[in-house]
Formats: C-alpha cells, sequence, structure tokens
C-alpha cells in the first residue's frame, strides 16, 4: 500500500457537517490500491459504549487518486476517528498522529470532531438546489421603453462593439417573462443595473440609483414583484472590486489629490492622479484605467458597500448578489457581507466570481457559491474534441467534484458560457448536436445550472464583444427546435428531485472514444444518461441492476429490458439516452 498517498485532514472537505444531525468523513488513496477502507468511530469519553465501525465508499476516481466517503450520524454530536484499510493481505490504521501495523488504542491520537455547531456548518438556500438561472444583459435583451434610449443607440440587431447601446431595460426584461416561464426559468440574474457610462455597467458611478437608460427603482421594484409572482428569484450583480473614474469619491481625489477625503478610498501610488494612456499610478481592475480598484480594508468604503448591499436587498426584495472580481477583495469584506446580506434576507444567495478552485471562500463564512468555470473549461473541451477521452473526462469531472463538499457542490453556479465567453454554439463550431450533449449534461449535472441568453435560440457570437449580441424576439429566426430541446431537459430536471441533488457518479467512460455513462442516485430513483460523444454510431452497455430490471425510457416511459443481466443501447452520433428506475415502485 502507498501510504505517501492517503490523505485525510479534519476539516473542510474532507470531514464537515452535511446537515446538523449528519457528518462525512472523506480520504484519500492511490488509485486502484486499496480494496476497502472502514472509518472507526467512537465518542472521545466513552468509546466502549458509543463505537461504530462505517464502511466507506468509493466515490471518485481522477487521475492519480481514489476518493473514500461515509456518512454518520453520531449519537452526541462529537466523536473521535480513525481509518482502517485493506489492500490484498495488508491491513494498516490511520489515525492523526501515525499510521500503524496494528489497531492503536482509542481515542489518544485519533482524529476529533469535538462537536457539531450547526452555526459553523456551510448552509446554502434551498431554493437554489432547484433553481435554472438565465443569465440577462439589460442592455442586449429587450427594448420596452424607447423612451430612455440613451444617445446614438443601434438598431436592434446590429453588429455590437466594444461601446455601442442598443436600449435594452428592465421593462424590456418584464415584457418578456412569459418567455422564460415558458422555457422553465426559475431565477434570473441581472449583469449590472445601476447607473454606468457604459453598456455593460461594470462602471458603477452611482450604486444606489438605477441606471437611467434602463429604468428606475419603480420599475425595478415591478419587475421583481412581477418575477416573485411566477416564483422566479431575482439576484443582482454588485461591483465592489471597483468604480468608474466618474465615481464621485474618485472625481474628488483627481480633483483635490491627497487632501481629498476619499484618498484612501483608492490604491493610489502617488499624485497627481491621472487618468490616461500607459502605466497607471493607481490600482485598477485589471489594466483598465477607466475601473479603479476600492480599497476595501478602508472601514468607510466597506461600510459604504455594504449599505448598498443591503439597501437593494430591503428596497426591493432581491433575492441575492452575484459578486464580480469577488476573488480579489479580501476575506474580511465577504465575512461582514455575508453577516448583512444574510441579516436583511436569511434566504439570500451569494454567488462570487471566482475562476479556479475556491474553497477558501465556500467554508460557510462568505459565499453560498461560485461561477463554476472549471466546470464550463472540462464540458467544452470534452463536447468539442475531435478524438475525445471519455476517461480523461470522468476524472477531471471527478477531480473538481472532490474539490468541494456535498452540499456545497449541489449550488455551485454551473454554466456553459457568459458573458465574458464565446458563444456555446460557435464554441461547438455549430454543431448543434454538440452543444445538445453538453446541455443535456448541465442539467443532469449536480450544481445550479444557468443558461446564457439567447443561447436556447442559437445565438452566435466570438469573443466578446460579439457575444452580447441583441436577443433574437423574431420566431422566424430563432431555433425553435433547439428552444423546445432546452425546455424538455429543464422540464425533467424540474420534475426530477434526484437530477437536482441526488448522488453523481460515472458508472462507464472510456478512454479511446467519448462514450460514457453516468448516474444520479437518491432514496427514490436512479437515473443513468448514456452519451455517444462521436461522429460514429456506438452500442453501450452496462450490467443491468441485480434487484430489478424496471428500467423505462426517462421521457417516454418505455420499459428498457436488460440482456444476460446487461443494458444494451443503441446510440446515434452525438446522441444520448436517459433511462430512470424507481425505487419506490412510483
Amino acid at each position: 500500500m502507498q501510504i505517501e498517498s492517503l490523505y485525510h485532514s479534519p476539516n473542510t472537505k474532507w470531514a464537515y457537517s452535511y446537515d446538523s444531525s449528519t457528518f462525512h468523513l472523506r480520504i484519500r488513496t492511490k488509485k486502484n490500491d486499496v480494496n476497502q477502507v472502514i472509518a472507526i468511530t467512537g465518542d472521545k469519553y466513552d468509546w466502549d459504549n458509543y463505537n461504530n465501525d462505517y464502511p466507506m465508499e468509493k466515490i471518485a476516481t481522477d487521475r492519480y487518486f481514489d476518493y473514500w466517503e461515509t456518512e454518520l450520524s453520531p449519537a452526541q454530536k462529537r466523536f473521535s476517528y480513525g481509518f482502517r484499510l485493506q489492500a490484498e493481505d495488508e491491513t494498516i490504521w490511520m489515525t492523526e498522529s501515525e499510521i500503524y501495523d496494528e489497531e492503536p488504542s482509542p481515542p489518544s491520537g485519533y482524529y476529533e470532531m469535538p462537536y457539531m455547531h450547526e452555526i459553523d456548518g456551510f448552509k446554502a438556500p434551498d431554493w437554489a438546489k432547484s433553481a435554472i438561472f438565465y443569465q440577462i444583459m439589460p442592455d442586449r435583451f429587450a427594448n420596452g421603453d424607447p423612451r430612455i434610449d440613451p444617445d446614438g443607440v443601434l438598431e436592434w440587431g446590429d453588429q455590437p462593439t466594444n461601446d455601442s447601446h442598443f436600449g435594452g431595460d428592465l421593462q424590456g426584461i418584464m415584457d418578456h417573462l412569459d418567455y422564460l416561464a415558458e422555457l422553465g426559468i426559475t431565477a434570473i440574474y441581472l449583469t449590472p443595473i445601476f447607473e454606468a457610462p457604459s453598456n455593460h455597467k461594470y462602471d458603477t458611478v452611482d450604486y444606489k440609483k438605477v441606471d437611467p437608460h434602463f429604468g428606475d427603482t419603480t420599475v425595478l421594484k415591478k419587475l421583481v414583484a412581477a418575477c416573485h409572482d411566477r416564483n422566479m428569484k431575482v439576484v443582482l450583480d454588485a461591483v465592489f472590486n471597483h468604480s468608474s473614474v466618474d465615481f464621485p469619491p474618485f472625481k474628488d481625489v483627481i480633483e483635490k489629490g491627497e487632501q481629498s477625503a476619499y484618498v484612501d478610498w483608492f490604491h493610489i501610488h502617488d499624485f497627481p492622479v491621472e487618468v490616461k494612456e500607459g502605466p497607471l499610478n493607481y490600482a485598477t481592475f485589471g489594466f483598465y484605467a477607466s475601473m479603479p480598484k476600492l480599497n476595501t480594508t478602508n472601514p468607510e468604503v466597506k461600510q459604504y458597500l455594504l449599505d448598498v448591499a443591503e439597501h437593494w436587498l430591503k428596497e426591493v426584495q432581491i433575492d441575492g448578489w452575484r459578486l464580480d472580481v469577488a476573488n480579489e477583495i479580501d476575506h474580511s469584506f465577504w465575512r461582514d457581507f455575508r453577516k448583512v446580506v444574510k441579516k436583511a434576507n436569511p434566504d439570500a444567495y451569494i454567488i462570487g466570481e471566482a475562476w479556479s478552485d475556491s474553497l477558501r471562500w465556500l467554508l460557510g463564512d462568505q459565499f453560498d457559491s461560485v461561477m463554476n468555470y472549471p466546470f464550463s473549461d472540462r464540458i467544452l473541451q470534452f463536447f468539442q474534441s475531435e478524438q475525445p477521452n471519455g476517461l480523461s473526462f470522468a476524472e477531471n469531472m471527478n477531480n473538481i467534484l472532490m474539490r468541494y463538499p456535498l452540499q456545497t457542490n449541489e449550488v455551485l453556479f454551473n454554466l456553459l458560457g457568459s458573458h465574458d465567453t464565446p458563444r456555446v454554439l460557435t464554441m461547438f463550431g455549430e454543431n448543434k448536436n454538440r452543444l445538445k450533449l453538453a446541455v443535456a449534461f448541465l442539467l443532469t449535472y449536480i450544481g445550479t445550472p444557468c443558461i446564457f441568453y439567447g443561447d436556447e435560440i442559437g445565438l452566435t457570437g466570438e469573443q466578446d464583444p460579439d457575444c452580447r449580441k441583441c436577443m433574437e424576439w423574431d420566431l422566424s429566426k430563432q431555433d425553435r427546435e433547439l428552444f423546445d430541446f432546452y425546455k424538455l431537459m429543464i422540464k425533467l430536471r424540474k420534475k426530477h428531485e434526484v437530477l437536482r441533488f441526488g448522488r453523481f457518479s460515472f458508472l462507464r467512460a472510456d478512454a479511446e472514444d467519448g462514450r460514457i455513462i453516468y448516474e444520479r442516485r437518491n432514496k427514490q430513483e436512479i437515473f443513468t444518461i448514456w452519451m455517444n460523444q462521436s461522429e460514429e454510431s456506438a452500442l453501450l452497455a452496462h450490467p443491468a441492476d441485480t434487484e430489478t430490471e424496471h428500467w423505462q425510457d426517462a421521457f417516454s416511459g418505455d420499459p428498457v429490458k436488460s440482456v444476460d443481466g446487461f443494458v444494451s443501447i443503441e446510440l446515434e452520433p452525438f446522441g444520448y439516452r436517459i433511462l430512470r428506475r424507481s425505487l419506490n415502485g412510483v
């Protein structure tokens, strides 16, 4: 047994409360090196009368490691524990203090969970587990009130540029809520709506004023109320990392220099402050001179932004915040932000923008979720590939699943594309069948899925600004067949709880091609999803469940029989099939 590959830590994703009475333990071993792992647990004050052994299940495998997990409900909400690992004729015991060839006497030296305090656990809003999000850039979705259009607005549908405006507004969104309801959307994420000079509004001038080209607070209230009437949530975009150069405090710094009362609101290197091309003497988002970085460690800045977050939660009853460039703001700010937000609305959903492993923000004291770009990267890579490797795809997906505890995975904000990426149909070379496979994966995977406006009717576009085209409302120019596909997959996800937060695991993944089978499972039902990411037809087979043969097509309800202990399915190029089996006879 390769003991140097063993890993466990008595915290974060390795040992955590799933809920107030359930605890999860995980351990990592070398791939294909260990046959069995048992978690040995007991109460440190009375081990003899309160001890249990819990067999651990291999829940994931990546390129190098196997990951094992078990679930327990300790009687006293505290316990000590170790692990017994077996590989062929070798058995070892792993505790916090050492690895042994013989069982050490408990509980001295064992790992410890001192007490399961509910307040210390990670808890995201339950509604987010079941949400189907739809991302909207207001300027590009629909023009509902031409009277408030900015000067120089382009004809709807013209080719966008970095500086172009099209006149989309909040009223336009309200006018098309029935369209979103028909699609099956249950939550809307709006890119920034507060006063700013750009079309994208990520350069805020006034954080407490709706941009007049989008509407006003009254219209925003009507939009949120109309969404709530349709059981839709509304999440707004908060740009707290930086502002506009037209933000009054920054203008004051430009005007008064070191004498400005706001000089410490920003990261100023020297004076005078100049907005110009080339090297800058103040910190910015990226290297954009028009977006000076805010100093969120300054108490005045911090209180100002926290007041903004609280204001819109209370004023218009929004349901959460998406946080722009969240990973470049200090953790102390986000901890206080969470307290303010959850006090104003305990059910608010907090989504941070982070593009890599984000566990440090997802420990229960900062965000509920992050935009899961590692997910989209792996999905796009696999379903774009001309020579797909299903095994590598499964290993890569398992690796990102093991970055987080289960309850975190259940609410990660999963997306295929956004305003910061090319359109998904374009990334798939306008091969609609490839796109459908990716969408089917998105909507049968664990987490909270989000659709970028227009993807469902076939909008195309390269990188920004081309990906930010106007929504197409002419039905004759929409891909209605693609719309119906999205609608069908969303309906299936909403109908079956197991597709929203059942366990996920791969059953088959072939190294030589793109054939994969994966499973979603809970105590009521099992789904298996079969995919052929290939230009050739493929026959997939998998052992039938030994308990029953009552599989059926998830859409038609037609029975699927096993033969000689196997379910076999013929899939056309880029084809898929979804099977369902009830565990309670329904």
